[in-house]
C-alpha cells in the first residue's frame, strides 16, 4: 500500500519527549482518518538512547552526520515515502495529535500548510517574551514587506507540504532558517498555501533549546535578505544615488547657506560618494539578481530578462569610455588652471576642487560601467 503521510520529526538528544511526539503521531494519523503513514526521526547524532526510543515506538529512524535543524529535516523529507509530509520538533511544544486541519487542506489539493502560533495559542512559557513580541513578528512582518506575503507566523516549525513539490525547490539551509526558506522558496515558487491556528506549548525538556536567539534570529534575517536583491542592494542603492545626484548638481553650481551653515566642496565630496555608493549597489542589485534567476534560485524577472535581451557589451564598454575620458579632460582642465599658478597656491582653489571632484566622479562611474559591461555580459549567457 503506498503511504500517504509522513511525519518527520528532527531529532537530538530528545530522550526525555520523543516518545510522546511519537505516541501523539499515532494518534493524530487516527484522528486525520490516514490509514496508511510513516513516521520518520531524522537523528542528529543523538548520545541518549533517542534512537532506540524511537524505534520502540514504531518510527524510522534516519541518521544524519551533517548537523542542524535544517539538515536533518531535510533528510528527513528526502528518505520519507509519504505523498504529504508534517513537520515538528520532537520536544513537546508542537501537538502531533492534531493534525487533522493540516491533512484535510492537503487532500483539498493546497500545497504548502502553515502552521501559525499567533493565531493560534501560545501556553504560558512556551515562548519567551522576547520572542514573542519582537523577534517573530519584526522578522514576519519584514518578511511579508519583502515578499508581499499575508503570513502571520513566517517561524513556526510545523508545517504540511506536498513532499513532491517542497523537494523540487531544493532547500539548502542547514540551520533553524530552514522553515523560513520553505515558505520563502515556496511562495516564490507559486505554490498554494494556507494557515492553520495551532497550539504551542512549552518543550517538555529540562535542558535549554537548541534555539540561540540572536545568532538564530540573524540568520533568518539574512537569509531574508540575501533572497531580495532589491531590498538589500537596489532600494538603497536608488536612495543614495538620487540624493548624492542632486546634492552634487546643487553644490556644483556654488556654495549653499542654510543659516550660518554654508555647505562648500567638502560637502560636494561627501555627496559624491554617496552618488558613487549608490551606483554600485544599484550594479550589485542588478548582477545578484541576474544570478539568482539563472542559478534558479529566484523566478526570472521579466523587466530584468527583457533588458539583458537588450544589453549591448560595446554599447557599455563605449559608455564607460566615453565618461572615463570625461572624467580624465576636468582632471586635464584642473592640471591646466594650477598650471597656470605654476603649480603654487590657488587663490580660488574651491572652483579647482569643484572641477577635480566631479572628474572624479565620472572617471569611477565610467570604470564601473565598463567593467560591469563585461559581467552583464557573463550573465547574459545562456
Amino acid at each position: 500500500m503506498s503511504i500517504e503521510l509522513s511525519f518527520v520529526m528532527p531529532c537530538l538528544n530528545e530522550a526525555e519527549t520523543l516518545a510522546t511526539c511519537i505516541q501523539q503521531a499515532h494518534e493524530g494519523a487516527r484522528r486525520a482518518g490516514v490509514v496508511s503513514y510513516e513516521i520518520i526521526v531524522a537523528d542528529n547524532g543523538s548520545q541518549d538512547g533517542s534512537q532506540d526510543i524511537a524505534r520502540s515506538e514504531g518510527a524510522r529512524v534516519i541518521d544524519v552526520p551533517v548537523r542542524g535543524y535544517g539538515a536533518a529535516l531535510r533528510a528527513g523529507i528526502e528518505a520519507a515515502q509519504g505523498k504529504y509530509v508534517i513537520m515538528g520538533d520532537s520536544d513537546e511544544s508542537y501537538d502531533f495529535s492534531n493534525i487533522k486541519p493540516f491533512v484535510k487542506h492537503l487532500r483539498e489539493g493546497v500545497q504548502l500548510v502553515m502552521g501559525t502560533r499567533l493565531r493560534g495559542e501560545i501556553l504560558t512559557g512556551a515562548m519567551p517574551f522576547l520572542h514573542r513580541y519582537l523577534g517573530n513578528p519584526v522578522l514576519t512582518r519584514l518578511a511579508n514587506l519583502i515578499f508581499k506575503t499575508q503570513i502571520s507566523d513566517y517561524h513556526c516549525g510545523m508545517l504540511g507540504f506536498e513532499r513532491g513539490e517542497i523537494l523540487n525547490l531544493e532547500l539548502t539551509t542547514e540551520g533553524m532558517e530552514f522553515a523560513s526558506e520553505m515558505v520563502i522558496r515556496a511562495r516564490l515558487a507559486g505554490l498554494s498555501e494556507t494557515e492553520v491556528p495551532i497550539t504551542y506549548r512549552p518543550d517538555g525538556r529540562s535542558r535549554p533549546p537548541h534555539l540561540r536567539t540572536w545568532q538564530d534570529g540573524w540568520r533568518h534575517l539574512r537569509f531574508m535578505l540575501l533572497y531580495s536583491p532589491r531590498w538589500l542592494f537596489l532600494y538603497p542603492g536608488l536612495v543614495l544615488s538620487v540624493l548624492g545626484l542632486i546634492l552634487s548638481g546643487i553644490l556644483l553650481a556654488g556654495p549653499i547657506q542654510i543659516g550660518e551653515v554654508i555647505f562648500e566642496v567638502h560637502t560636494l565630496l561627501f555627496t559624491s560618494t554617496l552618488f558613487i555608493v549608490g551606483t554600485q549597489l544599484i550594479f550589485i542589485a542588478i548582477f545578484s539578481r541576474a544570478y539568482a534567476s539563472r542559478s534558479g534560485l529566484l523566478p526570472k524577472s521579466p523587466i530584468l530578462e527583457k533588458g539583458l535581451d537588450r544589453f549591448s557589451l560595446g554599447v557599455g564598454l563605449i559608455t564607460g569610455l566615453v565618461l572615463c575620458v570625461i572624467g580624465v579632460a576636468l582632471y586635464g582642465v584642473g592640471l591646466a588652471v594650477w598650471g597656470g599658478r605654476n603649480f603654487g597656491p590657488l587663490p580660488n582653489f574651491k572652483l579647482t576642487l569643484r572641477i577635480v571632484i566631479a572628474g572624479t566622479t565620472l572617471l569611477i562611474l565610467g570604470v564601473q560601467i565598463f567593467f560591469g559591461s563585461f559581467v552583464l555580459s557573463l550573465l547574459s549567457l545562456r
